[in-house]
């Protein structure tokens, strides 16, 4: 099932409720990673900044500092997000999303102190906005099976 945005034979009408919500889907994901992957670009505004920054500097092993991983993050993000609107290099953008989902749980290990409450039954509201990407990881399966990827 190839949907895409740019496709004008396809149209809402013509997709069953299935293509119309993994089209949903897509766009949202599209939409939630545009956004907050054009936050990184401007240092100070994103709220994922310091634990984003904290996180590539200690897997980096101090190579990498924030001044140069968060513009890369806004890339790779941004990157996603395309990959969503455009349904166009669907299996490199289902493999990069899932490598950075798999980074953003990084924190919950690295930094429990800043995370949990209580480990691992009581989040902080930092651990709350990490454990909530598990959706996101069963949205991007959800795609990538209507994809057939």
């Amino acid at each position: 099932m190839f949907i895409s945005l740019t496709n004008k034979a396809m149209t809402l009408k013509n997709l069953n409720a299935n293509q119309k919500g993994i089209l949903l889907l897509r766009i949202s994901l599209g939409v939630l990673f545009f956004w907050l992957g054009i936050l990184k670009f401007f240092p100070g505004i994103s709220p994922a900044e310091d634990i984003a920054g904290r996180t590539f500097l200690v897997l980096s092993f101090g190579y990498l500092k924030p001044n140069v991983s968060l513009p890369l993050l806004a890339i790779w993000e941004c990157t996603i997000a395309v990959g969503f609107f455009t349904n166009k290099g669907m299996r490199w953008i289902i493999v990069i999303f899932y490598l950075h989902m798999l980074g953003t749980f990084f924190p919950l290990f690295l930094f429990p102190q800043d995370t949990w409450q209580i480990v691992p039954f009581v989040p902080t509201l930092l651990g709350q906005y990490i454990l909530k990407n598990i959706v996101l990881v069963a949205v991007g399966y959800a795609i990538s099976t209507a994809n057939k990827l």
